[in-house]
């Protein structure tokens, strides 16, 4: 069995390393120790490059898995795309299709994954974090809907009692400590058996390392983080700045649900862009795969019938609308 991996730093395994810090392991190493029986032997191949983003797996990893002969691939990419100021959501689903489709078209077997935002786990101010938060969302909407059309076998590792653990993260509070790997990857072979699919042993949950101390986080912080803050002050900051003026605006004019609604139909379009309806998008609510990515945020996918409150808070209202090609549709 062959098993590639396609994505950015989370994939690569940022956040768990061996060797003496020399190189990365992460969860999909760690899944393919247990991905087929002791007789089946695996052969594992990362592509995975830290920064990548969904054009990067388009253009340059999906070609090299196929070339590999992929028996599974998984795809976890899109929280760069978020962090770069071209974002543009369209451009993330049609990229996304096209990976999902060649894979699918191939026979492998697909995983994916949903994931929480950026903003939320770095723990920024709201008006910063909330425009963040919308972006994850779409990608999340996206992948979700993809995934069902593909018949991926999805993760949703959007929330979760594992994201506010903070055992579970590195010290740089964007990438997953060695728990956090243990434990995606416990759960994709979770996923992997309950879909029917002969597997191996269970990956250990147990760290072998402790998690890293508040010393280690300001230690990244004062090195490693002060770089990457200043590369994302030439690209995002700028165009953040003046999402957070128009997300405070908003918030003074008590209409900041209008925010929420208008991503939500950004994201609907660019799914309707490549195909994806009403009917496939309520699937995916009716399945029960799609939740709240932050607190006190509308579902992926599904637009609240009358939006309320100054903060966008428009959860636990229904009925919700789902937008696509094809019409609205009702779904609770």
């Amino acid at each position: 069995m062959r098993f590639a991996a396609l994505g950015d730093s989370l994939t690569e395994g940022v956040g768990d390393p061996v060797a003496a810090g020399q190189c990365w392991r992460g969860w999909a190493a760690l899944l393919a120790e247990g991905l087929a029986p002791p007789e089946v032997p695996v052969e594992f191949r990362n592509f995975a490059v830290s920064g990548a983003q969904t054009r990067d797996v388009w253009e340059r990893q999906t070609p090299q898995a196929l070339a590999f002969g992929a028996d599974v691939v998984s795809v976890i990419v899109g929280v760069n795309d978020t962090l770069r100021c071209t974002f543009d959501i369209h451009r993330v689903a049609g990229r996304l299709d096209q990976v999902y489709g060649a894979i699918a078209e191939r026979g492998a077997v697909l995983l994916t994954a949903c994931l929480p935002d950026p903003g939320a786990l770095l723990g920024l101010p709201g008006a910063l974090a909330r425009p963040l938060a919308r972006r994850q969302r779409a990608v999340n909407t996206v992948v979700h809907a993809l995934s069902e059309r593909y018949g991926a076998v999805h993760l949703h590792a959007a929330d979760g009692a594992w994201v506010a653990d903070r055992s579970m993260w590195s010290a740089d509070r964007l990438h997953p400590g060695e728990a956090g790997h243990r434990a995606l990857a416990v759960r994709f072979h979770a996923r992997l058996r309950a879909s029917g699919r002969l597997v191996g042993p269970a990956p250990s949950a147990e760290a072998e390392r402790p998690p890293p101390s508040r010393t280690a986080s300001l230690t990244w912080l004062a090195t490693a983080g002060t770089g990457w803050f200043l590369r994302r002050c030439t690209d995002l900051l700028p165009q953040l700045a003046a999402l957070a003026a128009e997300e405070v605006r908003h918030g003074l004019r008590g209409t900041a649900a209008r925010l929420d609604v208008r991503a939500t139909a950004t994201a609907a379009a660019a799914l309707a862009a490549v195909g994806v309806g009403a009917a496939e998008c309520a699937s995916v609510v009716r399945s029960g795969a799609v939740s709240s990515a932050v607190g006190g945020a509308a579902s992926p996918g599904c637009e609240p019938a009358s939006p309320k409150g100054a903060d966008g808070d428009v959860s636990g209202q229904s009925p919700m609308r789902v937008r696509g090609r094809g019409g609205t549709l009702e779904a609770c």
